[in-house]
């Protein structure tokens, strides 16, 4: 492995649940076990060190990126310009005469830190978001955070004074939580939680409990002490060094990834060393200097969740429900519903990012003739996992289509057809450019905005709570990681046009900007998603599935409130006629205009790759 974290996913998926261990539970019918208010939730994912730089006095240094990937220290470094053309290679990037772009994108850091999330959280009431997913905040090196060097302490340039936290770090035994320091970084993080939490907006953080980084201080004293370290049993030492048996120090990487050292597990999960500190930094972030569960953190993201024991994860639950009921965990498992159904049977996970779901709108919308499903084939796959999981759990699930870990949405578009989402490991290689030269970064058109805009009414209508990855709504666009990592894009910002090709030629320049149409579309939709209970939490019933016209359309009920959505993929108008029954009137939620019965029947116009959200009424 030696491209940071751009291949670790393909690894990790080719090798999936090869550690898991067999869960027999049944699940509880009797009782939902999810949180109410995670089936209200909007989500939206922030990748901390993209999102925005709110003060540029804590910037990370070259010495601050020490022990990241690469792991060759870069001659000439500094703080990356917001506002410049992605794939250009900067002057200072040129002096390190390293031909390789990954390199490049890697050791770049743009300076977004809590300050700048704290700054923004009136955008994000605006748009509508009630729900914030954290990408790792916890102190590593690297720019995604997936390798920490503490789960107890938040990134110090991500905190007003980087040098003053790691000094105080540095004056604390790991090994006693109960003598753990409270940085300025984890006063702010805990300042961000209360901001939101008086805006009704929740968070939860990205949980990396299966490996941590190279600079982690168990791992640091355990590489300098050798056996006589105390936590030489945290992780899975193959040999230490010993001239007289001839061994050197080698460890158990994730996946055979020498920068995440493994943390060690038997069959019940991780040892007792980390699972204590796991446990103990639970504790810390969901009920802060014991003052109570309403100034912590309100759930947890799992990464790679399969790669820890079930029997791990019960325990973990029991400790988490215990600090707060309410609290929401949801897991990563990109995997088939049945080999995620043990993990959500309501003594682990509440929920998971729910890949299955973009991979069969994918399918279905995006995907070119010869791969594309019919619209029964969408009812059929969407219908499957509504049924699968216990009672509750589709409508907590996190409905996404891209992430920190797949090509932005926009781009999905553009390059549809190339191949097909659910095929996760050659998807993840074709969408990006180091792999496929002829994948394209080019903004997209008229239409494939169209295209992104009926997703978006779609994923705003149906049964699960929407997650969208952070500047898709408006209207970022990028290849597969590192390219669905740009800078946000904000209206005080200026951007260059995006002009260089990744081998570093020119193709005609494209506008960077934020989309505020686009944005209007999604407060919009997001809105009458809030404002109706029969789109968050309403039953469900397919309306039509017409294999010919590609037509789709379904309804949401709850109480008295009965919310019909129809959706037009193709390139044409198309008239749809549904029986009226007891229905008088049909008003649009989008434009207020209103259809009325004819002959018992509504006949309704869809524009091409447009939809229709309908209120129905019996006119009494």
């Amino acid at each position: 492995m030696r491209k940071g974290l751009c291949f670790l996913y393909i690894i990790v998926l080719l090798m999936s649940l090869s550690k898991a261990v067999a869960h027999t539970a049944e699940p509880n019918e009797s009782a939902e076990f999810v949180p109410e208010w995670a089936k209200h939730a909007i989500w939206y994912q922030i990748f901390p060190e993209r999102f925005r730089n709110g003060d540029p006095s804590n910037d990370p240094t070259m010495a601050s990126i020490a022990g990241a990937d690469p792991a060759e220290p870069a001659t000439s470094w500094r703080v990356h310009p917001w506002g410049s053309d992605w794939y250009e290679r900067l002057d200072y990037e040129q002096q390190n005469g390293e031909p390789e772009l990954w390199k490049h994108m890697l050791r770049r850091r743009y300076g977004g830190d809590l300050q700048g999330i704290i700054d923004q959280l009136d955008y994000l009431q605006q748009l509508g978001i009630n729900a914030i997913y954290l990408n790792p905040v916890f102190q590593a090196p690297s720019l995604h955070k997936y390798d920490s060097s503490s789960l107890h302490h938040i990134d110090p340039y991500f905190g007003p004074d980087p040098q003053g936290d790691l000094a105080l770090i540095a004056t604390e035994d790991p090994l006693k939580p109960q003598n753990w320091v409270w940085t300025a970084a984890d006063k702010l993080a805990l300042k961000l939680i209360s901001e939101a939490h008086a805006k009704g907006i929740r968070i939860i953080f990205d949980g990396v409990f299966n490996h941590m980084g190279i600079t982690n201080f168990a791992f640091v004293d355990l590489k300098k002490r050798q056996q006589a370290s105390p936590f030489k049993d945290w992780f899975d030492v193959i040999s230490f060094d010993d001239a007289k048996a001839g061994t050197s120090f080698e460890y158990k990487g994730w996946f055979g990834v020498q920068s995440l050292p493994e943390f060690k597990e038997d069959e019940s999960g991780l040892v007792s060393g980390p699972r204590d500190y796991v446990f103990a930094a639970t504790q810390r972030w969901m009920n802060p200097m014991g003052k109570g569960k309403e100034f912590g953190i309100d759930g947890w993201r799992l990464d790679v969740a399969f790669c820890i024991a079930h029997p791990f994860w019960k325990d973990w639950r029991k400790l988490v429900k215990s600090l707060n009921p309410q609290a929401y965990l949801t897991a990563e498992i990109v995997e088939t519903p049945k080999n995620v159904l043990p993990y959500l049977l309501g003594d682990e996970f509440d929920g998971e990012m729910n890949y299955n779901f973009a991979f069969a709108v994918a399918e279905f919308l995006f995907n070119q003739p010869e791969t594309a499903i019919t619209a029964t084939e969408f009812d059929k796959k969407l219908a499957y996992l509504r049924n699968i999981y216990p009672k509750g759990v589709p409508y907590v699930v996190q409905n996404l289509f891209d992430s920190h870990d797949s090509n932005r949405l926009a781009s999905h578009i553009v390059n549809q057809g190339k191949t097909n989402f659910r095929d996760w490991p050659n998807y993840h290689l074709q969408s990006q450019v180091s792999q496929n030269p002829n994948y394209l970064v080019r903004k997209p058109n008229e239409q494939e905005r169209q295209l992104q805009k009926l997703f978006v009414l779609l994923q705003m209508t149906y049964v699960g709570a929407p997650m969208i990855y952070y500047g898709d709504e408006v209207g970022m666009w990028g290849a597969n990681d590192p390219g669905n990592r740009k800078p946000m894009l904000w209206s005080d910002i200026k951007y260059q046009d995006e002009q260089y090709m990744p081998d570093g030629s020119k193709r005609p320049a494209d506008k960077v900007a934020a989309d505020k149409t686009l944005l209007t579309h999604y407060q919009q939709l997001i809105a009458i998603r809030q404002a109706s209970s029969a789109l968050r939490i309403g039953s469900y019933q397919t309306l039509l599935a017409d294999d010919d016209s590609e037509i789709f359309a379904f309804a949401r009920q709850h109480n008295d409130e009965t919310v019909w959505v129809l959706l037009n993929k193709t390139q044409q108008v198309k008239t749809v006629t549904l029986p009226a029954g007891t229905w008088q009137q049909a008003q649009s939620l989008l434009n207020s205009d209103v259809s009325q019965v004819n002959n018992g029947k509504f006949r309704i116009e869809l524009q091409p790759r447009s939809g229709e959200i309908l209120n129905l009424s019996s006119g009494q």
